[in-house]
């Protein structure tokens, strides 16, 4: 009876591991996707500041290589939620006003590893 115990709490131990995995990939796509529909036209899709009408910006935006450095969470999270003006930042970065607080964490999370 103790050895079924302790196979049933494993096997529990290991559903909740994979689902844990499952949801971080797919936050992590999600991310991604909110990053290449709203991010990626100006910020380009490695976050170099190269995307399609970034030429076409004053000043254009910076590499996140650059820009993100030494920032923290909360002021990534404020310029993406609230746009550049929100930090005394261009009018040229617009607000994502539209994306739920989740959404944001993800893309923050998301802009860290393009500044790598």
């Amino acid at each position: 009876m103790k050895r079924i115990f302790l196979n049933s709490v494993k096997l529990v131990a290991a559903c909740v591991a994979l689902t844990a995995m499952a949801s971080s990939y797919a936050w992590a796509d999600d991310a991604k996707q909110v990053y290449d529909d709203k991010c990626a036209s100006c910020h380009g899709a490695s976050g170099k500041g190269d995307g399609a009408a970034a030429a076409a910006l004053s000043p254009p935006p910076k590499p996140f290589s650059a820009s993100l450095k030494g920032k923290s969470d909360d002021w990534i999270a404020k310029v993406t939620k609230e746009g550049g003006p929100a930090v005394g930042l261009p009018p040229t970065m617009p607000p994502a006003s539209d994306l739920s607080d989740a959404q944001i964490k993800g893309l923050v999370a998301y802009m860290k590893q393009l500044a790598k």
